[in-house]
Protein backbone atom coordinates (compact mmCIF):
# COMPACT_ATOMS: atom_id res chain seq x y z
CA UNK A 1 0.00 0.00 0.00
CA UNK A 2 1.39 3.40 -1.01
CA UNK A 3 0.48 5.88 1.71
CA UNK A 4 -2.47 5.61 4.07
CA UNK A 5 -5.73 4.04 3.03
CA UNK A 6 -8.33 6.77 2.69
CA UNK A 7 -11.93 7.31 1.70
CA UNK A 8 -12.73 10.43 -0.33
CA UNK A 9 -16.29 11.66 -0.72
CA UNK A 10 -17.39 13.52 -3.85
CA UNK A 11 -20.88 15.01 -3.99
CA UNK A 12 -22.36 15.41 -7.47
CA UNK A 13 -25.74 16.78 -8.51
CA UNK A 14 -28.06 15.75 -11.31
CA UNK A 15 -31.33 14.08 -12.24
CA UNK A 16 -32.79 10.72 -11.27
CA UNK A 17 -35.44 9.43 -13.69
CA UNK A 18 -37.61 6.32 -13.36
CA UNK A 19 -41.24 5.36 -14.00
CA UNK A 20 -41.89 8.72 -15.64
CA UNK A 21 -40.71 10.67 -12.60
CA UNK A 22 -37.84 13.12 -12.51
CA UNK A 23 -36.05 14.26 -9.35
CA UNK A 24 -33.08 16.56 -8.72
CA UNK A 25 -30.68 14.69 -6.44
CA UNK A 26 -27.25 14.95 -4.82
CA UNK A 27 -25.22 11.75 -4.94
CA UNK A 28 -22.24 10.55 -2.98
CA UNK A 29 -19.39 9.18 -5.06
CA UNK A 30 -16.80 7.30 -2.99
CA UNK A 31 -13.15 7.06 -4.04
CA UNK A 32 -11.37 4.42 -1.95
CA UNK A 33 -7.66 3.68 -2.01
CA UNK A 34 -4.26 5.17 -1.36
CA UNK A 35 -1.81 7.49 -3.14
CA UNK A 36 -1.37 5.03 -5.99
CA UNK A 37 -4.64 3.26 -6.78
CA UNK A 38 -8.35 3.57 -6.09
CA UNK A 39 -11.78 2.09 -6.67
CA UNK A 40 -14.55 4.51 -7.64
CA UNK A 41 -17.99 3.65 -6.24
CA UNK A 42 -21.04 5.06 -8.08
CA UNK A 43 -19.72 7.41 -10.76
CA UNK A 44 -22.65 9.80 -10.82
CA UNK A 45 -23.54 12.84 -12.90
CA UNK A 46 -20.38 14.89 -13.40
CA UNK A 47 -16.93 14.07 -14.71
CA UNK A 48 -14.84 16.93 -13.35
CA UNK A 49 -15.13 16.48 -9.56
CA UNK A 50 -14.61 12.73 -9.85
CA UNK A 51 -11.55 13.09 -12.07
CA UNK A 52 -10.17 15.81 -9.79
CA UNK A 53 -10.44 13.45 -6.81
CA UNK A 54 -8.84 10.55 -8.66
CA UNK A 55 -5.99 12.98 -9.37
CA UNK A 56 -4.09 10.72 -11.74
CA UNK A 57 -4.18 7.62 -9.55
CA UNK A 58 -4.72 4.22 -11.15
CA UNK A 59 -8.41 3.23 -11.09
CA UNK A 60 -8.73 -0.49 -10.44
CA UNK A 61 -12.49 -0.58 -11.04
CA UNK A 62 -15.59 1.57 -11.35
CA UNK A 63 -18.16 -0.18 -9.16
CA UNK A 64 -21.90 0.50 -9.43
CA UNK A 65 -23.88 -0.35 -6.31
CA UNK A 66 -26.98 -0.56 -8.51
CA UNK A 67 -28.25 0.41 -11.93
CA UNK A 68 -30.35 3.53 -11.31
CA UNK A 69 -29.33 6.23 -13.72
CA UNK A 70 -28.22 8.68 -11.03
CA UNK A 71 -25.59 6.19 -9.85
CA UNK A 72 -24.23 5.16 -13.25
CA UNK A 73 -24.39 8.36 -15.32
CA UNK A 74 -20.65 8.73 -15.80
CA UNK A 75 -19.61 5.11 -15.27
CA UNK A 76 -19.04 3.98 -18.88
CA UNK A 77 -17.18 7.16 -19.83
CA UNK A 78 -15.05 7.01 -16.70
CA UNK A 79 -14.20 3.40 -17.42
CA UNK A 80 -13.02 4.38 -20.89
CA UNK A 81 -11.12 7.44 -19.70
CA UNK A 82 -9.13 5.60 -17.01
CA UNK A 83 -8.98 2.13 -18.66
CA UNK A 84 -10.89 0.43 -15.85
CA UNK A 85 -13.68 -2.16 -15.84
CA UNK A 86 -17.18 -1.06 -14.90
CA UNK A 87 -18.74 -3.57 -12.48
CA UNK A 88 -22.47 -4.15 -11.93
CA UNK A 89 -24.54 -7.04 -10.60
CA UNK A 90 -26.39 -8.57 -13.59
CA UNK A 91 -29.66 -8.45 -11.65
CA UNK A 92 -29.73 -4.76 -12.54
CA UNK A 93 -29.23 -5.23 -16.26
CA UNK A 94 -32.79 -3.97 -17.07
CA UNK A 95 -32.02 -0.71 -15.25
CA UNK A 96 -28.61 -0.38 -16.91
CA UNK A 97 -30.20 -0.80 -20.32
CA UNK A 98 -32.48 2.19 -19.65
CA UNK A 99 -29.45 4.47 -19.39
CA UNK A 100 -26.58 2.79 -21.24
CA UNK A 101 -28.01 0.34 -23.81
CA UNK A 102 -24.86 0.55 -25.92
CA UNK A 103 -22.33 0.11 -23.10
CA UNK A 104 -20.99 -3.07 -21.55
CA UNK A 105 -20.16 -3.86 -17.94
CA UNK A 106 -18.44 -6.67 -16.07
CA UNK A 107 -20.59 -8.80 -13.76
CA UNK A 108 -20.36 -8.46 -9.99
CA UNK A 109 -21.37 -11.36 -7.75
CA UNK A 110 -22.01 -11.92 -4.07
CA UNK A 111 -18.83 -12.73 -2.18
CA UNK A 112 -16.54 -11.27 -4.83
CA UNK A 113 -13.49 -9.43 -3.52
CA UNK A 114 -12.05 -6.38 -5.21
CA UNK A 115 -8.39 -5.79 -4.42
CA UNK A 116 -7.22 -2.19 -4.05
CA UNK A 117 -4.35 -0.51 -2.23
CA UNK A 118 -3.29 -3.65 -0.37
CA UNK A 119 -6.76 -4.43 0.96
CA UNK A 120 -10.06 -5.82 -0.34
CA UNK A 121 -13.63 -4.66 -0.76
CA UNK A 122 -16.10 -7.50 -0.11
CA UNK A 123 -19.21 -7.55 -2.31
CA UNK A 124 -22.52 -8.16 -0.52
CA UNK A 125 -25.55 -8.74 -2.74
CA UNK A 126 -28.37 -6.90 -0.96
CA UNK A 127 -31.45 -6.78 -3.23
CA UNK A 128 -34.61 -4.84 -2.52
CA UNK A 129 -33.99 -1.29 -3.67
CA UNK A 130 -33.24 -3.02 -6.97
CA UNK A 131 -32.69 -6.68 -7.87
CA UNK A 132 -28.95 -6.28 -8.29
CA UNK A 133 -28.17 -3.86 -5.48
CA UNK A 134 -24.84 -4.54 -3.79
CA UNK A 135 -23.00 -3.08 -0.83
CA UNK A 136 -19.24 -3.06 -0.39
CA UNK A 137 -17.69 -3.95 2.96
CA UNK A 138 -14.16 -2.78 3.72
CA UNK A 139 -13.25 -4.56 6.97
CA UNK A 140 -9.84 -2.91 7.27
CA UNK A 141 -11.51 0.50 7.60
CA UNK A 142 -14.66 -0.73 9.41
CA UNK A 143 -16.63 0.73 6.49
CA UNK A 144 -19.68 -0.24 4.48
CA UNK A 145 -20.61 1.49 1.22
CA UNK A 146 -24.34 0.92 1.18
CA UNK A 147 -25.50 2.52 -2.07
CA UNK A 148 -29.24 3.06 -1.71
CA UNK A 149 -29.88 0.01 0.49
CA UNK A 150 -29.31 1.61 3.91
CA UNK A 151 -29.42 5.27 4.92
CA UNK A 152 -29.33 7.26 8.11
CA UNK A 153 -32.91 6.67 9.18
CA UNK A 154 -33.89 3.56 7.27
CA UNK A 155 -33.89 1.50 4.09
CA UNK A 156 -33.75 2.82 0.57
CA UNK A 157 -36.94 3.52 -1.35
CA UNK A 158 -38.91 0.55 -2.67
CA UNK A 159 -41.93 2.24 -4.24
CA UNK A 160 -40.66 2.07 -7.81
CA UNK A 161 -40.20 -0.52 -10.55
CA UNK A 162 -37.80 -3.37 -9.83
CA UNK A 163 -37.95 -2.79 -6.04
CA UNK A 164 -39.52 -4.70 -3.17
CA UNK A 165 -39.88 -3.78 0.52
CA UNK A 166 -39.87 -7.29 2.06
CA UNK A 167 -36.75 -8.08 0.06
CA UNK A 168 -34.84 -5.03 1.27
CA UNK A 169 -35.84 -5.84 4.85
CA UNK A 170 -34.43 -9.35 4.41
CA UNK A 171 -31.20 -7.86 3.05
CA UNK A 172 -30.91 -5.50 5.98
CA UNK A 173 -31.73 -8.10 8.62
CA UNK A 174 -29.62 -10.91 7.22
CA UNK A 175 -26.74 -9.21 5.40
CA UNK A 176 -26.03 -5.69 6.68
CA UNK A 177 -27.22 -5.25 10.26
CA UNK A 178 -25.24 -8.35 11.25
CA UNK A 179 -21.97 -6.48 10.57
CA UNK A 180 -19.99 -5.15 13.56
CA UNK A 181 -21.90 -2.33 15.22
CA UNK A 182 -19.04 0.15 14.95
CA UNK A 183 -19.04 -0.17 11.14
CA UNK A 184 -19.42 3.22 9.47
CA UNK A 185 -22.06 3.25 6.73
CA UNK A 186 -21.22 5.47 3.77
CA UNK A 187 -24.46 5.99 1.88
CA UNK A 188 -25.41 6.81 -1.70
CA UNK A 189 -27.07 10.07 -0.65
CA UNK A 190 -26.79 12.18 2.49
CA UNK A 191 -24.69 11.71 5.57
CA UNK A 192 -22.99 8.64 6.96
CA UNK A 193 -24.29 6.57 9.86
CA UNK A 194 -23.28 3.39 11.71
CA UNK A 195 -24.69 -0.10 12.03
CA UNK A 196 -25.17 0.44 15.77
CA UNK A 197 -27.22 3.58 15.08
CA UNK A 198 -29.57 1.92 12.61
CA UNK A 199 -29.95 -1.67 13.82
CA UNK A 200 -32.30 -0.92 16.77
CA UNK A 201 -34.85 0.59 14.38
CA UNK A 202 -35.42 -2.41 12.11
CA UNK A 203 -38.75 -3.41 13.65
CA UNK A 204 -39.94 0.19 13.41
CA UNK A 205 -39.14 0.28 9.70
CA UNK A 206 -41.07 -2.96 9.21
CA UNK A 207 -44.06 -1.54 11.09
CA UNK A 208 -44.17 1.67 9.07
CA UNK A 209 -43.77 -0.23 5.79
CA UNK A 210 -41.02 1.81 4.19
Amino acid sequence: MSGALRIDRVVTSGVFELDGGRWEVDNNVWVVGDDHEVVVIDAAHEATPIMDTIAGRNVVAVVCTHGHNDHVTFAPQLGEDVYAPVLLHPGDDPLWQLTHPDSKYWSLHDGQRIAVAGTELHVIHAPGHSPGSVCLHLPEADALFSGDTLFAGGPGATGRSFSDFPTIIDSLRDRLLTLPGHTSVYTGHGEATTIDTEAPHLEGWIARGF
